[in-house]
């Protein structure tokens, strides 16, 4: 593979060693060499970091990634795909919430992590509600053997009925009421909508949410893989039951 110049030029315009750019990114200094000597292309989140660290767009540091992005078939609406949801940018959902105006469907079975990794996301939603989008959470039912199952399953000390009692508990402090709907068709799929892009989780195995395969996309035609999301979230939020209120 073709050694990296834009990325060892940039190391050395902002006067740091390899080491010193893996101690700021947490990698190991061979990574940073393989980097820039093999042109390996780091994971996403270190993409980020670098970027970052070196005050430089990661298009600059890495101009094929924005190569690939630039399709023209039936797959053009991908934005970005990631191994886990772990692995997706803070940024990438906090910048879609901030951006919609018109609706922010919130389709994962718990969406719990939101509070964790979003400080201040409830103000935002009570302002994003109280400026007129619509908002929704379609949260997985806690009471149902599905649930139990999933839980079973996962035998993780937090479970899934915890998690969505959190989420609500966190909903009921918004000051401005948001619609809450259960439903246990999307355990194995998460699917959140903010205007024209969607963030969606596919679950694998035994693992948790965080675990989940990632893709980001932005609505580009009609009928395309957004729209079919789109669709998903829909009929599952009118099967869907109301939440019963706190």
């Amino acid at each position: 593979m073709a050694r990296n110049d834009a990325l060892k030029a940039a190391i050395v315009a902002a006067g740091l060693s390899f080491a010193d750019l893996a101690e700021r990114c947490d990698v190991d200094a061979k990574t940073v060499q393989r980097w820039v000597s093999r042109g390996r292309v780091p994971h996403p989140r270190s993409r980020v970091r670098v970027a970052e660290v070196l005050g430089e767009d990661v298009g600059v540091l890495w101009p094929e990634m924005i190569r690939r992005a630039v399709k023209v078939g039936s797959d053009r609406e991908l934005l970005g795909v990631y191994p886990r949801r772990a692995d997706l940018p803070q940024s990438v959902f906090r910048d879609a919430i901030g951006r919609a105006s018109s609706r922010l469907w919130f389709g994962g079975y718990t969406s719990y992590f939101l509070w964790l990794e979003m400080p201040g996301v409830s103000a935002t939603l009570e302002a994003k509600a109280s400026a007129g989008a619509d908002l929704r959470f379609l949260l997985g039912d806690p009471d149902s053997p599905v649930t139990a199952e999933r839980e079973r399953i996962e035998a993780t000390p937090l479970t899934l009925s915890t998690r969505i009692a959190m989420t609500r508990a966190e909903l009921s402090k918004v000051g401005t009421v948001i619609p809450v709907r259960f439903s246990t068709r999307h355990l194995a799929m998460s699917v959140w909508v903010f205007d024209e892009e969607a963030i969606v989780a596919t679950h694998i195995g035994a693992g948790l949410g965080q675990d989940s395969v990632t893709l980001h996309l932005r609505r580009c035609q009609d009928g395309g893989a957004f729209d079919r999301y789109v669709e998903h979230f829909e009929s599952l939020w009118t099967d869907g039951k109301p939440a019963p209120r706190h």
